[in-house]
């Protein structure tokens, strides 16, 4: 299966995210092999300095800017980006789209589209993709398996209301058991960690659910209540 992993962060209030940086990787996940790495600074955004200002990392905006001087991420208008990911998903006969929360990441990118366009543009992936979560995977299959339960209480990875974490900074946390790890909250850096977390769920021997569901981080909590822990 060919796989364009895809992660955006975002500007603006919560309920209409639109994101200033997206990045992908497309991989084969027979072999576990990236074929193809985008890093894109989205141009109408990120110049938009009152838009910017509500970006949840707002104040990574120097990174950025060091990264496009540097020519490790590169400046595009949105529907640029667009046609590209069209272009690599029929270049590399790409499967399928995955993102760790992938609702969120595809309604962000629709959101860019119709605000940028004035709705004239209204979807981000071409009519017909295919999507996958890398979230509801893991938190289907390892994620709510005893060892993690037990390796998340230990390490506090526990939310003030009581609930196993399940973000993909946690997930990666425990497969690498690097209870240091921070992740990086850049497009094209997070995918690189979710792509293992999906090969974690892939190469194991648990089954995994892989559609869109907003509310499987519910699937850990109820495996630590049946524990009784």
């Amino acid at each position: 299966m060919i796989a364009l992993i895809y992660d955006s962060e975002t500007a603006n209030m919560v309920n209409c995210p639109l994101p200033y940086d997206m990045g992908y990787l497309i991989v084969d996940t027979d072999s576990w092999e990236v074929l193809a790495t985008r890093s894109y600074v989205i141009a109408e955004i990120f110049l938009d300095k009152e838009l910017m200002s509500s970006a949840y990392y707002s104040e990574k905006v120097p990174r950025y800017e060091a990264d496009l001087k540097a020519g490790t991420r590169e400046m595009r208008r949105l529907l640029t980006v667009r046609k590209q990911v069209k272009e690599d998903m029929e270049n590399f006969h790409v499967d399928v789209v995955c993102a760790y929360n992938m609702g969120f990441d595809k309604r962000a990118s629709n959101n860019d589209c119709r605000y940028l366009t004035g709705s004239m543009v209204r979807w981000f992936f071409p009519y017909g993709t295919e999507f996958l979560d890398i979230w509801h995977m893991a938190c289907s299959s390892f994620l709510r398996s005893a060892w993690f339960i037990k390796w998340a209480i230990k390490n506090e990875c526990v939310s003030e209301k009581g609930n196993i974490k399940t973000s993909a900074e946690v997930a990666y946390r425990y497969i690498k058991k690097d209870v240091t790890f921070t992740e990086s909250h850049t497009g094209l850096e997070d995918c690189e960690i979710e792509m293992e977390i999906m090969k974690k769920v892939m190469t194991g021997r648990m089954k995994y659910e892989t559609n869109i569901y907003s509310a499987c981080w519910r699937i850990p909590q109820k495996k630590r209540a049946e524990m009784g822990v």
